[in-house]
């Protein structure tokens, strides 16, 4: 929890890339030592953005354009990564040709693209349904058994549906919304509908 404070109150409550005030949470910057340093307040828009390139909307990143000058090496690497991977747009280079970044950010931020593209970091593994079926950000699921959520005093019961999920950066949970909260989810128990 005192890396939540921390980022909070270095972002000023505000997601770190696009400003946004909404449904924060913290997002550690692979590889990271899951520190406030390594890690950024990112909104959930953002981070579904991040978690599923393929539904991306590359105007939405246009933020970036403000955020890239933070003096947080963090949001610098996330700036980079981004912008890197939808270079094609076209604008995007013209970010990455003025974001300057020192030699060591420069590797933390190049760190992760490498690891991809030999398939050896966490996109690798895809998260699965109870079946064995990949899930995907922006599908629907029904849960296979009731699941007591701590902390919220309900229970999720079997065959509830749960609608546009999320996906983490862990691939055995899901975020979805249950009675109008959000929760984390084992994929383990649930099915893709």
């Amino acid at each position: 929890m005192m890396t939540e404070q921390t980022l909070q109150e270095r972002s000023g409550s505000k997601c770190e890339l696009c400003a946004s005030s909404d449904n924060l949470s913290v997002y550690h910057v692979a590889p990271s030592n899951e520190s406030a340093d390594q890690s950024i307040l990112i909104c959930e828009t953002c981070r579904g953005q991040i978690a599923d390139s393929t539904t991306s909307d590359a105007n939405h990143w246009r933020c970036l354009n403000d955020s890239m000058w933070t003096p947080v090496p963090a949001v610098q690497v996330m700036a980079w990564r981004i912008l890197n991977s939808i270079k094609a747009e076209g604008w995007p280079q013209d970010l990455l040709d003025m974001l300057y970044l020192e030699e060591d950010v420069k590797a933390w931020a190049e760190a992760e693209s490498q690891g991809n593209d030999d398939g050896s970091n966490n996109i690798a593994e895809a998260t699965k349904d109870s079946n064995g079926a990949t899930l995907n950000a922006g599908d629907t699921v029904t849960l296979i058994k009731d699941l007591v959520v701590k902390g919220a005093n309900f229970t999720a019961k079997r065959g509830t549906v749960v609608k546009n999920i999320s996906l983490t950066d862990n691939p055995k949970h899901i975020e979805g919304k249950v009675n109008g909260t959000r929760i984390v989810l084992v994929s383990a128990f649930l099915k893709k509908a």
